[in-house]
């Protein structure tokens, strides 16, 4: 995934998902200029962070996350955090066999949602993926479905197959460039449910 410059409702964009954080080493340098000028643009927007479950326990990924740019507010402007976890530049899947990242993503998820608990208690963790990934690293676990929103990365002219447990998504990313400066993504609901 990758992010936006200075974008506005004229061109089209009503909303923006930011890289805060990657692992637990590295807070993006550009998150806090690219998060305040997608709120001076108009935008909804919302922090995500990739995930290395080969480096740290979800819970201490999780808790990294939120205390640099991740946590959510009911304030109608910004979207709950995502977790990016998709192909590594490494080991398939980390490293890790799928009931081992089935546990690692409950973990992140559990200490997301219980953190702070006057605010994240409302709200869900988004989870990005591609179906592929899903299917190979956590053989296809459905036990995110219920409780946490799906964002599919699948470049194509429809989205295709999503992961178990899911019957939509919430979000998709149909491709990895396009008019505007990042990913092409739609929301799947109205200007009301993107605001909730």
């Amino acid at each position: 995934m990758k992010l936006l410059a200075t974008l506005s409702f004229a061109n089209g964009v009503t909303f923006a998902y930011i890289k805060a954080t990657e692992g637990i080493t590295f807070e993006s340098p550009s998150f806090s200029a690219q998060y305040t000028g997608a709120t001076e643009a108009g935008l909804i927007r919302g922090a995500y962070h990739f995930a290395h479950p080969d480096s740290s326990s979800g819970a201490t990924q999780a808790k990294f996350f939120l205390a640099h740019g991740g946590g959510w507010s009911s304030d109608g402007i910004t979207l709950p955090g995502a977790l990016d976890i998709e192909h590594p530049s490494g080991a398939e899947c980390y490293g890790l066999s799928a009931s081992a990242m089935v546990s690692w993503i409950s973990d992140f998820s559990s200490t997301y949602h219980a953190e702070p608990p006057d605010i994240q208690h409302s709200v869900a963790l988004v989870i990005y993926t591609t179906t592929d990934w899903w299917s190979t690293c956590t053989e296809n676990s459905a036990a995110f479905g219920s409780n946490n929103p799906l964002w599919i990365a699948h470049y194509s002219s429809s989205i295709g197959a999503l992961p178990a447990g899911w019957s939509f998504t919430t979000f998709w990313q149909y491709a990895d460039s396009g008019p505007n400066p990042g990913d092409a993504d739609l929301f799947n609901g109205d200007a009301v449910g993107l605001t909730r």
